[in-house]
């Protein structure tokens, strides 16, 4: 039986899992600094057509910023008398899903050892649009189920690999967020 250590120099899935396990003891010691506060702006242009932006949030006791903006056109479909210049906004919340579970795959494997070659997921979410149309008001505006299937390839058995996808799973901000009701605010200046 061998026995990994948590940094193997074989295996690099481009995650610096030491800095992360660093900061989790620093926040561990400081732990007002683990408030972070997420930003982002939307603006309408016409139609069903707006444009999102990221660019700065707060955490570690103050303002940050990423090192470029970050752009994100949303928009219907020409199915619902759209212009289709984007994505739906409930698509930016698969993407969201996709992309979290993704990065806490590859940070899971690359501390337990584990190189991987790819990883891909599909997510879906299932809706009646009755609800959001206002044809129904039995009929929920949101998802119905989300689903989620991973393509994993890596040094790893396939019990292994359920448990990246597991762990993953428990540490998500995203599925959090989408599995569990969570206060929401609206507001007009």
């Amino acid at each position: 039986m061998s026995v990994q250590t948590p940094y193997p120099a074989a295996v690099d899935n481009g995650v610096n899992v030491e800095a992360l396990l660093g900061a989790r003891q620093a926040l561990a010691e400081a732990p007002e600094a683990a408030r972070f506060q997420w930003r982002a702006t939307c603006e309408w242009l016409r139609g069903t057509h707006s444009t999102a932006e990221v660019e700065g949030f707060h955490g570690l006791g103050e303002p940050q910023q990423h090192r470029s903006r970050f752009h994100f056109e949303m928009d219907h479909p020409e199915v619902f008398a759209a212009e289709d210049h984007g994505a739906t906004p409930v698509e930016t919340v698969l993407v969201g899903l996709a992309g979290c579970l993704t990065a806490g795959v590859a940070a899971v494997a690359q501390n337990r050892g584990i190189q991987l070659r790819s990883v891909r997921a599909v997510v879906e979410g299932s809706m009646d649009i009755q609800g959001i149309l206002g044809m129904d008001p039995e009929v929920r505006n949101g998802f119905d189920d989300v689903q989620v299937r991973f393509e994993i390839d890596a040094d790893a058995s396939r019990e292994e690999i359920e448990a990246l996808v597991a762990q993953s799973q428990k540490r998500s901000a995203v599925y959090d967020i989408l599995t569990n009701p969570t206060p929401v605010s609206v507001s007009v200046r």
